[in-house]
């Protein structure tokens, strides 16, 4: 392929990836989720709908299986973004502090922000195949099937993993600490709707991008650009630029929330060069097992 066919093509995945980012910011700006109740009596074979659960009714007994399905409907001012907005809100901030806007239209930008964030962070598994589809048929065979196995799928789940530490572990004692100080001197203390939920969305967004390190490591080996004495090599480098990072997505100066995202970086880093070390140890022993089954031969 030329240089323009390799443009081309490019273009065309980021069209894709765009287009589903746009769909989905729709979604979550139009369309809300409820939920239906469904019960089932296995001795009489009665099958209940419900608008809310019946574990208290006489119609639901010990024995039924209850199950809870959700599904999406038209509701502008209940849409999936502010169902976010109230989930986040009744998890994650301390119960001294309470949400405003200071100017009109601030929840309605934050609403389109918080949109724009969960398209990214939904769309991320289109993301990445995209991203392996135009690098892929650079490798061989074998390099591409070890990347399809053992690189594109814990990418996916290293970033969930990353997405979910990040939301119980890591904003909510940022939040706290923050705001202990000022409980301390007995302030109200208040946090804007235009701040809070940007702020929260990108340290999540920034941790589920941090958590793939190993995988990216890994597969930067398997190019033969870098191997794990570059990773080891280039240890201390790396944790400067970890410091740096932290304390950029970080918001206080004490730089005690910043070794929470300090800390998993570093031992990332650990593990993505031990990773890439046995692979190295393993791709060694083939070839020696393979070079004296060859001399063994002849």
């Amino acid at each position: 392929m030329t240089i323009g066919e390799h443009l081309d093509e490019l273009r065309l995945r980021l069209i894709r990836i765009v287009i589903a980012m746009l769909v989905i910011t729709a979604f979550c700006l139009s369309f809300g989720l409820t939920t239906i109740h469904l019960s089932f009596e296995p001795s009489s074979g009665m099958i209940t709908l419900s608008d809310s659960p019946k574990t208290g009714s006489n119609l639901v007994t010990s024995d039924s299986i209850n199950i809870t399905i959700y599904y999406p409907y038209y509701n502008p001012f209940g849409n999936v973004a502010i169902q976010l907005t109230k989930f986040m809100e009744n998890t994650l901030l301390p119960t001294e502090v309470s949400l405003i806007q200071t100017a009109p239209g601030q929840a309605f930008f934050s609403q389109v922000f918080i949109a724009i964030l969960l398209s990214i962070l939904i769309s991320m598994p289109l993301i990445v195949r995209e991203i392996y589809a135009y690098i892929s048929p650079a490798f061989g065979k074998s390099t591409k099937s070890i990347l399809t196995v053992k690189t594109f799928v814990p990418t996916i789940l290293l970033f969930i993993i990353g997405v979910i530490f990040s939301y119980v572990f890591v904003i909510p004692f940022i939040l706290n600490f923050l705001y202990a100080y000022g409980e301390s001197i007995g302030v109200a203390t208040f946090f804007n709707i235009n701040e809070f939920f940007p702020f929260v969305l990108q340290l999540l967004l920034a941790f589920g991008l941090a958590f793939e390190l190993p995988a990216i490591m890994y597969a930067l080996s398997l190019t033969g650009v870098v191997d794990a004495a570059f990773w080891k090599k280039n240890f201390r480098y790396a944790v400067i630029i970890f410091v740096i990072f932290g304390a950029i997505i970080t918001p206080d100066g004490g730089g005690i929330s910043m070794w929470l995202v300090v800390a998993p970086m570093i031992l990332l880093y650990l593990a993505g060069l031990m990773i890439v070390k046995r692979s190295e140890s393993e791709n060694n022993r083939l070839v020696n097992s393979g070079a004296e089954a060859h001399s063994t031969k002849f």
